[in-house]
């Protein structure tokens, strides 16, 4: 018996080891790439980046702790841009308060946003959506503190990612409802929303209970918020079918690993966009080894070590998580340096093309990606009213 018990572990796990390629194999070959030209064709955003003049990015380089009026003028400037700019994308709200160790009794606010899109003929709990997520506050301690790449950076590129393909996701709707295409299938009933979260930061030092208080919050919310009967999806948390979080980017040469392998296809996917742009001279960055250098990692060599962050209470219940935060941390990690003289310019706009691109892929754009935003539809103006 021994023999045999040792036989049917081996062929189990010869099945388990089949059954994870053949999982693997349907993402990939439900995932088309952007052609050459559509990838020529991804906007840059090196001017919405300046750090002094950037109508995304430099609104954002001010002190964003919960409560205060900084963390206000932060969320002015992201629900300002997605009512005059892009006016299809519904903006949502998930409030919650919490104690702090460092407040005492005073309860904190904390204010998520959600910004999505979906296809105009959906059902809520009949679509399901790419989730790009950034935190936008920034530490308690010490005083003073901007986070450039923590995670003010990332947000820049969110709203980055949403203008660029925002004519392109209009496009593809309405040819498929001109088709006759429209509802007719799971495959193309997908949307993108962007979570914008509040209260990553831990306000002592990093615990349970001291750490992720938005993301604490929407994800306990979503859990118990319940679709209409008969929907595809039974829960918002059901409905995600990527939970992409972008942290701690902007800092020259990151190295960011493949830390799960459920999606590690998704990793590989984004790597060759990153590898193809480089191939295509669409980058501008200088760097040692790609961004992303793990397309090749054997499943023997993940383990279960990853970065605490805002995807914790998703992945706990499910999940899907690809995480894009840079190991080792940039060397500014919640010192004072991390401001936005310390950004790598080159490198920050090269993240915005690269996630730009695998937005627009995931979402399959490519038809309806072949010229840039005009630069009349670019704001690239700062509205001091703002701050």
């Amino acid at each position: 018996m021994g023999y045999l018990r040792a036989s049917m572990q081996q062929w189990a796990r010869i099945g388990s080891i089949a059954l994870m390629v053949f999982l693997l194999s349907v993402h990939v070959f439900a995932y088309e790439e952007l052609s050459d030209d559509t990838l020529r064709n991804i906007p840059s955003g090196a001017a919405d980046f300046d750090i002094k003049t950037g109508s995304l990015l430099s609104p954002i380089l001010i002190p964003r702790v919960p409560g205060t009026p900084g963390s206000v003028a932060v969320q002015h400037h992201f629900t300002d841009f997605f009512s005059r700019h892009l006016p299809k994308w519904n903006i949502d709200w998930h409030n919650s308060t919490a104690k702090t160790p460092a407040t005492g009794d005073t309860d904190i606010p904390f204010r998520s946003l959600i910004f999505t899109r979906d296809p105009p003929w959906t059902q809520v709990g009949d679509v399901g959506r790419l989730t790009l997520v950034a935190h936008y506050d920034s530490l308690y301690r010490p005083e003073g503190f901007i986070g450039a790449t923590d995670s003010a950076a990332p947000c820049a590129v969110l709203m980055h990612v949403a203008r660029s393909i925002d004519d392109a996701l209009t496009k593809k709707w309405e040819a498929m409802e001109a088709s006759g295409d429209a509802g007719m299938g799971l495959e193309d009933e997908k949307g993108v929303q962007i979570l914008l979260l509040d209260g990553e930061e831990a306000w002592v030092s990093w615990t349970d209970d001291d750490s992720l208080y938005g993301a604490r919050a929407l994800a306990e919310s979503w859990e118990s918020q319940v679709h209409p009967a008969m929907s595809a999806y039974r829960t918002p948390l059901d409905s995600i079918s990527l939970f992409l979080l972008l942290d701690l980017l902007g800092a020259p040469d990151p190295h960011v690993p493949s830390y799960f392998l459920p999606t590690h296809w998704a990793y590989q996917g984004m790597a060759k966009i990153e590898e193809r742009m480089r191939k295509l001279g669409l980058l501008s960055s200088k760097v040692h080894s790609p961004f992303l250098p793990d397309s090749a990692k054997q499943v023997s060599q993940f383990n279960k070590a990853y970065v605490l962050d805002d995807h914790v209470p998703f992945m706990v219940r499910g999940v899907d998580v690809l995480h894009i935060i840079p190991s080792p941390f940039p060397d500014t990690w919640h010192t004072m340096d991390d401001d936005g003289e310390h950004l790598d310019i080159a490198t920050l706009d090269d993240w915005a093309k690269i996630v730009t691109a695998f937005a627009a892929e995931w979402m399959g754009l490519d038809a309806f990606m072949k010229q840039p935003p005009s630069s009349e539809k670019r704001d690239t103006t700062r509205d001091r009213t703002e701050l």
